[in-house]
């Protein structure tokens, strides 16, 4: 059966909290492989909340529903401070990119304390402010940041990547609304052992399976160091999405 956007894949899910350096429950989940042990783990970090960004956020979302089956990654989502969604409500308020350097570090603290291996850290839009501002001095194997808007990195937050010591992906949506590949080139300059990858044709919210397959490709093959092209089909069980 062909893989759609609404193909939820077999995997071992279960609700989780975070707890932050400050004293906040943080909501969230953690989806992993149900006959393997996984061979890494992806952090979320969402969209900006206050314009719908959240850790269902379709591309997280989707991560969490393929690539425990199809890549034998485990896969952890959750609210920042202040942001609901399906699964409920984070405690505190947005902090513009501040406070959620805690939140991100619970996560990576529980990744830890869990034995999950292999921790990589995936921010999307905002998610990739909070990652760059905050994330150099975290204990994770690889970084990847989609669609960075910078709207909140400074020229100080990119110094701290110049000497980065593990991979850096950035992927740069052709037609993104907020930093399409000139700006970003000229941009991500100062941190030049950050990856620049331009995706043709695709916009800041990769909208459309396409482009959505192409972001998790290039996410598996960041993790697994080569070229990856994950299948487009599936022949075993599915879930139902209604029943998340």
């Amino acid at each position: 059966m062909k893989i759609s956007a609404n193909s939820v894949l077999p995997a071992s899910r279960r609700d989780i909290e975070l707890r932050t350096s400050d004293s906040l429950t943080l909501v969230g989940e953690l989806a992993r492989p149900v006959d393997a042990p996984p061979r890494a783990c992806i952090i979320c970090v969402h969209p900006l909340p206050t314009h719908g960004g959240m850790m269902d956020s379709h591309v997280l979302r989707k991560m969490a529903w393929r690539l425990p089956a199809l890549a034998d990654i485990a896969v952890l989502r959750f609210n920042t401070r202040g942001t609901s969604s399906a699964r409920g409500r984070s405690e505190g308020t947005f902090d513009a990119g501040e406070g959620e350097g805690r939140d991100l570090a619970a996560a990576v603290e529980w990744v830890a304390s869990q034995g999950l291996p292999r921790p990589w850290i995936v921010g999307w839009s905002f998610g990739t402010d909070v990652i760059l501002r905050h994330a150099r001095s975290l204990d994770v194997t690889g970084v990847i940041l989609l669609s960075p808007p910078l709207r909140f990195t400074t020229e100080a937050d990119f110094a701290a990547w110049v000497d980065v010591d593990v991979p850096v992906v950035a992927l740069i949506p052709e037609r993104d609304d907020y930093l399409p590949p000139d700006p970003a080139r000229a941009r991500f300059a100062v941190a030049p052992n950050i990856q620049l990858v331009i995706v043709k044709d695709a916009p800041h919210l990769w909208v459309g399976e396409k482009n959505v397959q192409r972001v998790l490709d290039e996410i598996v093959s960041a993790i697994t160091g080569r070229p990856e092209s994950l299948p487009r089909e599936w022949d075993g069980p599915m879930e139902r999405w209604s029943d998340l």
